[in-house]
């Protein structure tokens, strides 16, 4: 049965899209059937792993509204045991159509409880916001991933995002809890950075990731040829820091199976 894990952080430009891609291509690279499931409209997840939203027959939106199964929409990326529930910009209107459905916080939940089976991993990428499509993927999962970037507000968000979990924990998915803090867009050269890094590991020293996510230009030009890191130069520096935290994110199973949960756990 499948780890689910949604990577989380209502602040947009935080480096979550990115962290689900490279965390869900590198777990899959070392032997893991990963799922990645886009739910953000913007559907850059889908077109990080070189899939364009534009060409598609069907997608989250389809599933989300019940026009179609999530087995009917998942595609094979380049990848091997990678595979994708892509997204495109139809999903906005998604969070208008689901407004007088019944159950419509666990539309995920109970899609991805019917493939589940069949993978290792399920990733999902949230929207940056906590509209009803980030509340079906908190619902949906078992875990939260929260890439936290190395900057001055960084703690103050990442607050009131701990805070909606623990809603969401109590009105809706009980075995919901943070199993990972992930400082990105890590600058060694500048003072802030190292600040914050030393602050956010004070405040959740169990939660907060070995690994540190460098800044890094192959990083960014990633996306741009459809391609996760780890594919499109495994020599980089972000490409090397992904691969540890994959393997950190993995080790953790042995830690849950002896009840050593996070947050909320």
């Amino acid at each position: 049965m499948a780890r689910v894990i949604a990577v989380a952080n209502q602040k947009g430009g935080v480096g979550k899209t990115t962290t689900a891609v490279n965390v869900a291509s590198c777990l899959a690279e070392v032997g893991h059937k990963t799922l990645l499931v886009d739910l953000d409209p913007q559907g850059n997840a889908t077109t990080g792993v070189g899939i364009d939203p534009r060409t598609l027959q069907s997608s989250m939106y389809q599933v989300l509204v019940g026009q179609k199964t999530i087995d009917e929409t998942i595609i094979e990326t380049s990848m091997q045991r990678l595979f994708v529930v892509p997204s495109n910009l139809d999903l906005a209107g998604a969070e208008i159509e689901l407004v007088s459905v019944f159950s419509r916080e666990l539309r995920l939940r109970n899609a991805v409880a019917v493939v589940q089976h069949n993978y290792d991993y399920v990733i999902i990428d949230c929207p940056p916001s906590l509209g009803i499509l980030t509340i079906n993927g908190l619902a949906a999962a078992e875990e939260v991933i929260i890439p936290v970037q190395c900057e001055y507000y960084a703690l103050e968000g990442l607050g009131q995002l701990l805070n909606n979990v623990k809603l969401i924990q109590q009105n809706l998915n009980k075995d919901l809890f943070v199993s990972s803090i992930v400082l990105v867009m890590f600058d060694a050269r500048t003072r802030l950075a190292e600040q914050v890094l030393n602050e956010v590991r004070s405040h959740f020293p169990d939660e907060v990731r070995e690994t540190v996510i460098p800044r890094s230009v192959r990083l960014s030009e990633a996306p741009s040829y459809g391609q996760p890191v780890n594919q499109y130069d495994s020599l980089s520096k972000g490409a090397i820091a992904y691969k540890a935290l994959a393997n950190e994110i993995a080790d953790q199973t042995i830690g849950f199976k002896n009840n050593e949960k996070g947050i909320y756990g």
